[in-house]
């Protein structure tokens, strides 16, 4: 599904066949789960394929690094241009890409002291589907920011998400919603959240949430727009009479709810502020160069 036999990575510094890779069986992040990451897409375009934000992610990477003391040699434009490089030599125009840093072998519970870096790229739709989803509540909060960096990718901390996920799904959902410590709306378990209401979005305040590259986009189209955003903390109960509901983020891009706990939207998805800013979304990624690629 990710890769081929012809599927080109970047392995330490180096280009390597995807099925000549080969790990230490007792690496740090399979044992213990600590590593950092990134996902962010390509589009083709007229022009060749353009990265969205790519300097945004490849900060947010590196600052993830340092704040697990995995040791990282990569500057942000080094990495992009790599970025491009990686697509080119796999052919790639529409693509995800997904950039690693993970630790070397040590047993003990203290960064290891060798990190490596691997960065592979795939031709991947919307995981999630096209269609707006019916999405439960889940049991499992998101995690609690005095205990982890839920600011940064951590590769243990998405164990929390696919809890989440299967939860969902044993019961008959698509996807779920989590709530944080305090018990308001949290996000998805890799996306954040969006709802309208009387004309009005409202998507949770910073803080106990991952600020999302692509959650701050919708919102500076909201706001460029004219479309009236809140960011606030969010009760369960407020969200059961949404007019609309959507998630954002790379792998998922601008996906549209259905229901949540079985009480369907008021507005067709295809009728909401979500769908227009989506609208817009896409045509940002695909037209607008300057600044949706490299200059933000």
């Amino acid at each position: 599904m990710y890769f081929s036999k012809k599927s080109i990575v970047l392995f330490d510094g180096e280009w390597r066949k995807a099925e000549d890779a080969e790990v230490s069986l007792y690496n740090q992040t399979m044992h213990y789960g600590l590593g950092v990451f990134e996902g962010m897409r390509a589009y083709k375009t007229d022009e060749g394929p353009k990265i969205f934000k790519p300097n945004r992610h490849f900060d947010r990477l590196i600052n993830s690094a340092k704040k697990h003391h995995l040791n990282f040699p990569f500057s942000s434009t080094e990495l992009t241009e790599l970025a491009y490089e990686l697509l080119k030599k796999n052919k790639l125009q529409n693509a995800y890409i997904r950039p690693l840093i993970y630790a070397g072998p040590y047993m003990g519970l203290r960064t290891a002291p060798a990190a490596h870096f691997l960065m592979a790229a795939w031709e991947w739709n919307n995981y999630l589907g096209e269609e707006p989803l019916n999405v439960n509540i889940s049991k499992y909060e998101k995690l609690n920011p005095a205990g982890a960096h839920i600011e940064s990718k951590v590769v243990g901390n998405y164990v929390n998400s696919i809890l989440a996920s299967n939860d969902a799904r044993d019961k008959g959902y698509d996807e779920a919603l989590m709530l944080d410590m305090n018990g308001f709306i949290a996000q998805g378990p890799a996306a954040n959240f969006f709802y309208e209401k009387d004309e009005v979005l409202y998507t949770p305040k910073k803080g106990y949430i991952m600020p999302g590259i692509t959650r701050q986009t919708i919102i500076d189209l909201a706001n460029e727009t004219g479309f009236k955003i809140v960011e606030k903390d969010i009760r369960p109960e407020e969200i059961l009479d949404a007019d609309s509901a959507f998630f954002t983020g790379t792998a998922i891009e601008v996906t549209g709810i259905k229901s949540i706990e079985g009480r369907e939207m008021q507005i067709p998805w295809k009728e909401s502020i979500g769908y227009s800013l989506f609208l817009m979304y896409r045509r940002k990624v695909t037209k607008d160069h300057l600044t949706a690629f490299n200059l933000v």
